[in-house]
């Protein structure tokens, strides 16, 4: 007797080492397009959720962008179905158009989904997504295009309080060779391939094809590899400064810190924790051009005014303290 296709094979794998530990009856959402991905994804948790006793559903998301997006997400329920998924629901959402069209529909659509989760209640419930080791590839490449930090280069975590990406270690490739072995039949999503689609698009379409063949098919793995390392690295820079900040008598209030304290930390930590001072108390997100403009408050001290932060906060220097606070609550140091 055979066992299932190694594309099938891969996706089970994968699903099992991410919700091996799980408690019998745990309820796994499955974030669905009906794309290769998210509807291996579904055939993977189905079979895994049958051996471990976990309760498996489906929630499909229509962000109404497209004339027949509802009818996209009709199929997506059909072929989840046929996944194995019996649970499936459909959400449909209003994307409005702050941060521009992606961040705007990502953002309504996990809101969505974190809403459907929160209704249907259950064990501590997890959504699962279905980000391949090639989606983190081109999150890394477009991270390095913009200049990012260790926190942005390190890509997409596989683990993010409710949410779970087990793929992250399978190839699309290999989603797509799942779905054709199962007899299933995933939607393909026009604005991956048009020239007109999304930066990530033509990354896809245009620059990895290059990259592999320039520097071989190993470059989406490394990438990936980079990104977990990075991943690991970010952590425990991050964790160091959040340690920094609880250090006793190094604020005489919460909305100010002494420039010298500050100075004598690493610029890894340093900067890190300026970016998490700002956003606690309610600026942000912070890019990289606020962080280095805090940090030359504290390092490059020229007698300079108050910088703006996002959300009408501003940080600036007085009596050798860095202060961050809203214009309209302003208070004198004691």
């Amino acid at each position: 007797m055979t066992g299932p296709h190694p594309a099938v094979a891969a996706c089970r794998v994968a699903v099992r080492d991410a919700l091996g530990d799980l408690e019998l009856g745990t309820r796994v959402w499955v974030a669905c397009s009906g794309g290769p991905d998210s509807l291996a994804l579904a055939a993977a948790v189905a079979f895994v959720a049958r051996k471990q006793g976990l309760f498996a559903g489906a929630i499909i998301v229509d962000h109404g962008l497209q004339p027949d997006s509802a009818v996209v997400a009709e199929r997506a329920a059909h072929e989840v179905r046929r996944a194995g998924i019996h649970t499936v629901h459909v959400e449909r959402v209003t994307v409005g158009r702050a941060g521009g069209m992606e961040a705007a529909a990502r953002e309504a659509r996990y809101a969505a989904l974190e809403a459907r989760m929160d209704a249907e209640g259950g064990l501590d419930p997890l959504l699962v997504t279905g980000h391949t080791m090639d989606d983190q590839a081109e999150t890394v490449l477009l991270a390095l295009a913009r200049g990012s930090g260790a926190r942005a280069l390190s890509g997409i975590p596989s683990r993010r309080g409710r949410i779970v990406r087990p793929f992250l270690t399978v190839r699309r490739k290999d989603t797509l060779a799942a779905c054709q072995a199962l007899d299933l039949d995933p939607w393909h999503d026009p604005t991956n391939v048009t020239e007109d689609g999304p930066r990530r698009s033509a990354l896809r379409t245009k620059v990895m094809p290059s990259l592999v063949e320039v520097l071989g098919p190993g470059v989406v793995s490394g990438l990936a590899r980079s990104a977990a390392l990075l991943q690991a690295d970010a952590d425990e820079l991050d964790r160091q400064a959040r340690s920094a900040m609880t250090v006793p008598s190094s604020a005489a209030r919460s909305d100010e810190w002494r420039c010298d304290m500050l100075a004598a930390l690493p610029d890894a930590i340093r900067t890190r924790m300026l970016k998490m001072l700002a956003e606690n108390k309610g600026a942000g997100p912070l890019t990289a051009t606020h962080v280095s403009a805090l940090d030359s408050l504290v390092m490059q001290w020229k007698g300079q005014g108050a910088i703006s932060l996002p959300g009408g906060y501003e940080a600036r220097r007085e009596y050798g303290r860095l202060v961050i606070s809203h214009p309209d609550h302003k208070e004198r140091p004691q």
